[in-house]
């Protein structure tokens, strides 16, 4: 599918996304190759420690600070306070790394400490010849959510061929809606992994 002529280009410094709750993985795949995406990242492990001051100072202003480890591949991220709006709109600032766990020791020297860890199973898909977005299915210990990341106008063009309306876009992060399945479950964890005890 070629991409409309309308669509603006997306910001590599911003992140502008949306989540899709899925019942399963399989629905989702199906949807997407339906569309004409086309796997580009084969299904993997990811791990994600988020660091912040002891006192919370990120957390308080909605921004973070975040070691990843994904198909092998370790990645810091920087992410601004979120914009009010139909879509999750931030900067993001994020580059490759040669060794987390030498990162991670270095956060904790200059004082920043894991305040939250959260895994997923990922699987990131594109439309051949469209540079405007990507699709990814990721597989958590609170279900299955797709994630359209991109310019928003092709966000909004894609959810829509899908059969979403704007009204089922979930903006909050895996922290705020494990704190949410928690509050709802009774559950006292503070990492959303796998296998964490009351699932």
């Amino acid at each position: 599918m070629q991409p409309e002529a309308n669509h603006s280009k997306p910001d590599p410094m911003r992140e502008v996304e949306v989540k899709l709750r899925m019942a399963e993985p399989q629905d989702a795949e199906a949807l997407l190759m339906g569309q004409g995406f086309r796997v580009i990242h084969e299904r993997a492990f990811e791990s994600n420690v988020l660091f912040d001051t002891p006192e919370r100072a990120l957390r308080a202003e909605r921004r973070l600070l975040r070691v990843r480890e994904f198909g092998g591949v370790g990645t810091f991220t920087y992410k601004g306070t979120p914009e009010t709006g139909r879509h999750k709109s931030r900067e993001e600032l994020e580059t490759e790394v040669a060794d987390a766990r030498t990162l991670r020791l270095m956060l904790g020297r200059l004082g920043f400490l894991p305040f939250f860890r959260y895994e997923k199973y990922r699987t990131v898909y594109q439309q051949p010849g469209d540079p405007l977005g990507l699709a990814v299915l990721d597989e958590t210990p609170i279900g299955c959510w797709m994630e359209l990341e991109g310019a928003p106008d092709w966000i909004d063009s894609n959810a829509a061929r899908m059969g979403f309306a704007q009204q089922q876009y979930v903006t909050e992060s895996y922290g705020a809606l494990w704190l949410s399945y928690c509050r709802e479950h009774g559950i006292d964890s503070n990492d959303m992994v796998f296998g964490f005890e009351g699932k």
